[in-house]
């Protein structure tokens, strides 16, 4: 079996994230990067593919030169190789995105074989952008199954499971495919120091597609607002207990 997985440098998620002054980018000065969480799950699934049926698992990014970490980060668990799409770090529409991937794809393709399985995070760490594997499977006219919390291949067909209000949804499709996945689906393993070393002399094969006019232009970012938390002092000792017996009271919980 032959296994891509894609994945995106994207902010860690429990930095703190602020902005540049003129809100169109993320400062990073004091920021760490990583790859999405539900790409880790991606590259976790890609792994386990290949120790159940063998062959050979390829991990790809689309982004700057520092996004060789994650790459590695990849191959230290298990993947691999990578194929590295080096940009000067701007955002890319999802078009574009999608159309530097297949190209990519097609041109791997054609000289070790086509992939059985095309693995994607449901949605991008960072933008939540979630149009990357719909155009990527459209435009290889490959099925698509995204938004999955459960995944097995077996006898040329994958079954996918979506989690819904009333259980969850069966899907099946054949192989080739695209499949987006969501955090949860299994529990990443963590990189061995052993495993690190050997990523180290993993092949990287390296190019730096022309990013295209930009379908989708952004305006600017906008950092959500924190969840307010409030403190209320009721007193001390035996002198509080009227106040916890009406706070009591007024939650519902008397």
């Amino acid at each position: 079996m032959k296994v891509l997985v894609c994945i995106k440098r994207v902010p860690a998620v429990a930095g703190r994230i602020t902005l540049t002054e003129d809100g169109r980018a993320i400062d990073s000065k004091y920021l760490g990067f990583a790859i999405g969480p539900h790409e880790e799950c991606a590259v976790e699934q890609a792994v386990r593919l290949v120790e159940e049926h063998g062959g050979e698992s390829v991990v790809l990014t689309l982004g700057p030169a520092e996004a060789l970490e994650q790459l590695r980060d990849a191959m230290s668990i298990g993947v691999s190789r990578a194929i590295h799409l080096v940009t000067d770090g701007e955002e890319w529409d999802p078009d574009s995105t999608a159309s530097a991937i297949v190209t990519a794809i097609r041109e791997d393709e054609a000289g070790s074989g086509p992939f059985d399985v095309l693995l994607l995070g449901n949605e991008a760490g960072d933008t939540g952008g979630y149009q990357v594997a719909v155009r990527v499977g459209r435009a290889l006219s490959r099925p698509v199954l995204t938004g999955l919390k459960g995944m097995t291949v077996a006898n040329g067909v994958v079954r996918g499971e979506q989690v819904v209000p009333a259980g969850r949804d069966i899907y099946e499709v054949p192989l080739p495919a695209v499949v987006g996945v969501l955090e949860g689906i299994n529990l990443p393993r963590y990189p061995s120091v052993p495993g690190r070393i050997r990523a180290k002399s993993k092949p990287v094969a390296a190019s730096n597609p022309a990013r295209p006019d930009q379908r989708l232009g952004m305006i600017r970012l906008v950092v959500p607002e924190g969840a307010a938390r409030q403190a209320t002092i009721l007193g001390s000792g035996a002198s509080a207990a009227a106040a916890t017996v009406d706070m009591f009271d007024s939650i519902g919980v008397l």
